[in-house]
């Protein structure tokens, strides 16, 4: 039977009125081709549904025209929802600066990941999209990630997009308090880590290899 992914998108849309976000599309659209090419079931969802709002800074005129299938499926995204919990074998989060502000803030967003993170099934994110991590727990009340190695968009890389000051938190900042092991290669450069069942891609560069990864520890 083929394996079956669920995405989680960010639906929020501006970092303040003068920076329009929303998901970094290479971040979906790769993750999303190299699924697809294995044959794996795909659920898109996000926090409200519909429509997943695409940061304009990811949009350049070597990606215009691309991912044809990937940009269709972010449309008319699925309400995520509790049930969303089950019967998946990967999740996989895509970053955006959209993501630090509904991610770590969804009630929903938590219990799915909980139920990956107890089930020991694979969950994937890239850039931002740790930020979904950031206040899920075990059953125990441990924070997922304390104790494991995980990379994200690091305080540098922040730091380089001028937007540091706009941010509600620091994302390398918050997983090192919440006990991970933050680990990070060159700024801008693929850096992808994998601890077990928990697969982070440190920046858009990351995307292939972090899907890369997942499908790996899916295979296995």
């Amino acid at each position: 039977m083929a394996k079956k992914v669920l995405f989680i998108m960010t639906n929020h849309d501006q970092v303040d009125p003068e920076h329009p976000t929303g998901v970094w599309l290479e971040e979906f659209a790769v993750p999303y081709e190299e699924f697809k090419a294995k044959g794996y079931e795909i659920k898109v969802t996000s926090p409200k549904g519909g429509e997943v709002p695409i940061d304009p800074h990811s949009e350049t005129d070597e990606t215009r025209g691309k991912w044809k299938d990937a940009r269709e499926a972010m449309q008319d995204t699925a309400k995520l929802s509790e049930e969303d919990g089950e019967g998946f074998d990967a999740v996989f989060l895509p970053g955006g600066h959209g993501t630090m502000f509904d991610f770590p803030n969804d009630p929903v967003v938590q219990k799915v990941l909980n139920r990956f993170a107890e089930e020991r099934r694979v969950i994937g994110s890239v850039c931002h999209g740790p930020s979904g991590l950031v206040n899920v727990h075990l059953d125990n009340g441990t924070p997922l990630v304390a104790g494991r190695k995980v990379t994200a968009f690091t305080n540098e890389e922040e730091d380089d997009t001028g937007l540091k000051e706009q941010m509600p938190f620091l994302l390398e900042s918050k997983l090192r308090e919440q006990g991970a092991k933050f680990m990070k290669g060159d700024k801008w450069a693929d850096f992808t880590v994998r601890d077990e069942y928990l697969i982070t891609g440190q920046n858009p560069q990351s995307s292939r290899s972090a899907a890369k990864k997942v499908i790996e520890a899916l295979e296995e």
